[in-house]
């Protein structure tokens, strides 16, 4: 078989096949065989209907295109493989000259397809990459504001009698009509004023009343068959209470941590929140990372790919009809374009890097992702097996340990002009291992 391609643009390529006779022919005495358990001939058993009476029958180009119907979309595979090309779309084929259906062995299978392919990117030197993060310093603020959460969590909460206030935790009653219509009714939700976590304008509406008092605001619905419309929400209170956290003694550091004082229990948290810190600056600068790569690599995008994507977007079961609008499709291209060549050349430096997937780097990121979706990891993994989403998961594992190694390379300094160590965020396996071997080496 031989094949010759042409580049029809940086993304675009035809490729024109030719199959001799004699790399065909397997495919056409398959196809004879199948045609004689399809057909009857009096005198013959089924499966046994000689080659000359199917030619007579069904005539010989039918054999010869069915054997090419059969093989073609394993031409196809070789000559990419051969080419050495990643297809993105469907091809395009279209079959140009047929073998000889008057004379056995003369002839071939020649036929050109066109299809969307990988574009291959030329990787500068991506060792050294500068970029400056935010100066991130643990302050008394952030210990204070951590050790109150942790004491939160031992609170107990107390009637009063006062108002509502911000932070105050109240026990109300809610009905939400749209026009005359009640759509939703709840009684004895538990509420934190200040939380923004139910409706829009709960906060204001339940600021400021006492127990037995009710209040009637207006909000946009979120969720459910009622989103987006307008409904009318009357608010009754029946209970306000506060929340009354333990003292932040020694006890309090035996009940709720490991240590035995308070001042470790400090220390712990000081660690904490400056590991916070370092993750913080670690996301910024890994992004801002990313967007350098995109700036000194050219990356052509393939159009057709991209708009199919698009129109997948908005006409998606789930997709709501009236975010269809121009903004919206120009801001989903852009998504768009940018997550393709985020993925090109991530793949490429994880090429050139040799980065490779772990079975226990996949598990981990399936937990992670499974805890976004509220779903238990088995079950997670389960569903993207049967969807045959894995390698597409590996994929992604693999493109983000390519980004993290860039970031190793990369030069980074806050906006005070300090470098940043961000060893701990881009190898933190890495060194919880060595810290391992140093335990296991001193105990011996």
């Amino acid at each position: 078989m031989k094949s010759a391609v042409e580049n029809v643009n940086p993304t675009r390529v035809k490729l024109t096949v030719e199959v001799p006779y004699e790399e065909l022919k397997p495919r056409v005495d398959e196809a004879y065989k199948t045609i004689a358990q399809q057909i009857q001939v009096p005198g013959f058993r089924k499966g046994k209907v000689p080659t000359r009476m199917i030619d007579q029958r069904v005539g010989r180009g039918y054999v010869i295109e069915t054997a090419v119907n059969e093989g073609l979309n394993d031409f196809y595979q070789k000559a990419m493989v051969e080419s050495e090309l990643t297809p993105l779309s469907r091809p395009e084929v279209d079959i140009t000259e047929l073998p000889s259906i008057e004379k056995e062995g003369e002839g071939q299978l020649v036929f050109t397809f066109e299809v969307d392919i990988r574009p291959k990117v030329e990787l500068p030197d991506y060792k050294g990459i500068e970029v400056s993060v935010e100066a991130k310093e643990v302050a008394d603020e952030d210990i204070e504001k951590a050790l109150d959460d942790l004491r939160g969590r031992f609170g107990t909460l107390k009637d009063v009698e006062a108002p509502a206030a911000a932070d105050s935790f109240v026990t109300l009653d809610l009905t939400a009509s749209v026009g005359d219509e009640e759509v939703d009714a709840a009684q004895g939700l538990s509420y934190q004023v200040g939380s923004g976590n139910m409706l829009e304008g709960m906060d204001e509406a339940v600021t400021g009343l006492s127990a037995g008092e009710d209040a009637t605001f207006e909000t946009t619905l979120a969720g459910g068959e009622h989103a987006g419309k307008t409904a009318t929400v009357k608010v009754v209170v029946s209970a306000v209470k506060s929340r009354e956290l333990p003292e932040a003694n020694d006890d309090f550091a035996q009940l709720a941590s490991e240590y035995d004082t308070i001042a470790e229990l400090r220390e712990s948290l000081t660690k904490d929140a400056a590991e916070g810190k370092v993750v913080e600056q670690g996301v910024e600068a890994r992004e801002l990372v990313l967007d350098k790569l995109v700036e000194m690599i050219e990356v052509p995008v393939p159009a057709s790919v991209i708009e199919e994507q698009i129109e997948q977007h908005f006409n998606a079961p789930d997709a709501e009809a009236d975010h269809d609008t121009e903004e919206h499709r120009a801001e989903v291209r852009e998504n768009t374009e940018r997550a393709f060549k985020n993925e090109i050349i991530l793949d490429a430096v994880a090429d050139a890097e040799e980065v490779g997937v772990e079975q226990s780097e996949l598990i981990d990121y399936i937990v992670q992702t499974a805890g976004q979706y509220g779903m238990e990891p088995n079950q997670f993994a389960q569903m993207l097996d049967g969807a045959g989403q894995v390698p597409m998961l590996m994929g992604e594992v693999r493109r983000r340990k390519a980004l993290a190694k860039v970031l190793e390379f990369a030069t980074v300094t806050d906006s005070n002009g300090a470098a940043v160590d961000l060893t701990s965020f881009v190898k933190p396996a890495e060194e919880d291992e060595a810290a391992a071997v140093e335990e296991t080496t001193e105990a011996k």
